[in-house]
């Protein structure tokens, strides 16, 4: 198991950002009637942000982030890295990272990376940021994380189209000497790839006029082969038996007090499944938030969005032990332990 221990990182600064526009379950094509109040009732999910035609997860991100910095009073000079953690890349090439550095202003001297995860992202991103500036070689950096799922999904797919919604968030981290170490335990398994996956979307098999038609799979799921696609009971199973079993490896590993832990942050694909995992690990539903039920399954963007939406307050105000748990297309699976010291939590920004 990778089980990591990252000294001398801590969050100074969190904020996400989202569309506008709303998306109504119950106004939904794809159902047939009755169909909705039923998946409402299963998921927790009534509504979700959707992105107009022109606005992708990086601009969400970028209107995040310099905000952000701008509260923080962070000058764009002192910032040694930008991390961005999405599927949802403007570019096959060049890394999207890149092109919200160029479009902020940072300096040339700051490093610039993607990483293409989704639902795990904002754990395995933690540990991507944390171990560039544990060293103290880099001082401060931007991790950028969400999905405009609604641009890779087809609106005629019952299956995904209801449950996903856009946003996009900034974490400032920096160097601390001193600061708590955060614990991280990290899977992957790619032997059910196939469980989520964008069939036509990279080199593997390139788009083509085929790529594009529409088919139909299904009773309310029409969608073509660049679009999504989800084996919900697969990942049921794999969610509900390694995501809680993994969890408790963590806090096994490093001797962790599992009742002094002030919050459970999980990765929200929806209420069924994460309740299934709360009540294996014995954690109370007040010790376990949750932002879906207006915001949907945001992807890597869950987690953060569930902080700034439901306990900014606890945030800023108080020292806080938190567990994080992120899981899905990869297969990929994380759990990670953070104490943090009060840090600057932002109000949603709607764009």
């Amino acid at each position: 198991m990778a089980f990591l221990s990252i000294p001398n990182v801590r969050i100074a600064g969190l904020a996400a950002a989202v569309p506008k526009e709303k998306k109504d379950i119950l106004n939904l094509k794809c159902f047939a009637p009755g169909e909705a109040e039923k998946v409402m009732a299963l998921t927790g999910i009534t509504e979700s942000r959707l992105a107009p035609e022109g606005m992708v997860c990086s601009d969400y991100c970028q209107f995040a982030s310099e905000r952000l910095i701008e509260e923080l009073g962070w000058e764009k000079d002192s910032i040694d890295a930008l991390v961005y953690l999405s599927v949802s890349r403007d570019y096959i090439e060049p890394n999207t990272s890149t092109v919200i550095q160029g479009r902020m202003g940072l300096p040339s001297s700051c490093y610039t990376i993607d990483v293409p995860m989704a639902c795990s992202g904002y754990c395995y991103g933690l540990s991507v940021v944390a171990s560039l500036l544990s060293l103290g070689c880099m001082k401060r950096a931007l991790m950028l994380v969400g999905d405009t799922p609604s641009k890779i999904m087809s609106d005629l797919d019952k299956t995904v189209w209801p449950l996903h919604g856009d946003a996009g968030t900034a974490t400032a981290l920096e160097f601390c000497q001193g600061a708590s170490p955060m614990l991280m335990n990290l899977l992957s398994d790619g032997s059910q790839k196939d469980a989520i996956i964008s069939p036509h979307s990279g080199v593997r098999n390139p788009i083509t006029e085929v790529s594009l038609k529409m088919e139909y799979i299904d009773e309310g799921i029409i969608r073509n082969k660049t679009h999504v696609t989800m084996d919900g009971i697969s990942v049921f199973a794999f969610a509900t038996m390694r995501v809680p079993k993994d969890i408790l490896a963590l806090i096994d590993h490093f001797g962790l007090n599992k009742d002094s832990i002030d919050y459970l942050l999980l990765h929200q694909a929806n209420k069924y499944i994460d309740d299934k995992i709360r009540k294996k690990l014995k954690f109370t539903e007040e010790k376990t938030p949750y932002c879906l039920d207006e915001f949907g399954n945001t992807s890597s963007g869950t987690i953060p969005m569930t902080m700034v939406t439901r306990i900014r307050e606890d945030l800023e105000g108080k020292k806080n032990k938190l567990l994080l748990s992120g899981f899905g297309a990869g297969l990929s699976w994380a759990a990670v332990y953070l104490e943090t010291d009060p840090f600057r939590v932002l109000p949603l920004i709607e764009v």
